[in-house]
């Protein structure tokens, strides 16, 4: 799902220039990437101070491997990649006390608001996706918020095209259930 051709060229110089040891290409990909990067990983861990250890970690990794890279053009998918698997490591290494408390506080009502105003509101469809599975919550950030198309998305999780379509569509759904019992509350 393209961005401008005259950008993914000018992505793909800044890659090559990091790969051969440039930090100031270095530096430019990190302030491409850095906020969307960790509104994904917000997605994924759902703590504010954890999202900054784990974009941490995921830079420190890009910058360590970023000379094995071999296509240019694949780095926003390696990348978000990378920053998946960080914010899984991190999710596996939670205890469950601590989960549920976090899960728990995540999950707030809406009272007397009209449709029009939720479906506007972009708080409220950023609650209502932290409400979402981890998996859930991955592939529609992925594919709306970073317009990646299936293939990218099936990538970035680690698994087939057709699992991340149908993850795709039963997020959908599930995002859709609760606007609509948020909305009719």
């Amino acid at each position: 799902m393209g961005a401008n051709p005259a950008d993914e060229l000018a992505e793909r110089i800044i890659v090559w220039r990091a790969r051969s040891g440039d930090r100031a290409a270095f530096h430019e990909l990190v302030a491409m990437y850095d906020a969307r990067l960790l509104y994904y990983v917000r997605r994924l861990v759902c703590d504010i101070d954890a999202c900054q250890d784990v974009l941490q970690e995921t830079w420190l990794q890009v910058f360590r491997s970023l000379g094995k890279l071999q296509a240019p053009e694949a780095f926003r998918t390696w990348v978000y990649r990378i920053a998946y698997c960080r914010a899984i490591t991190y999710a596996r290494t939670r205890t469950t006390e601590t989960a549920a408390t976090e899960d728990a506080a995540t999950i707030e009502n809406i009272d007397d608001w009209n449709e029009l105003v939720i479906l506007e509101d972009a708080e409220f469809v950023h609650r209502a996706l932290e409400q979402l599975s981890p998996a859930h919550r991955e592939v529609l950030t992925l594919r709306f918020i970073e317009d990646m198309d299936v293939k990218d998305i099936a990538e970035v999780v680690g698994c087939s095209e057709g699992t991340a379509k149908s993850r795709l569509h039963y997020a959908k759904a599930a995002l859709r259930a609760l606007l609509e019992e948020d909305i009719h509350a």
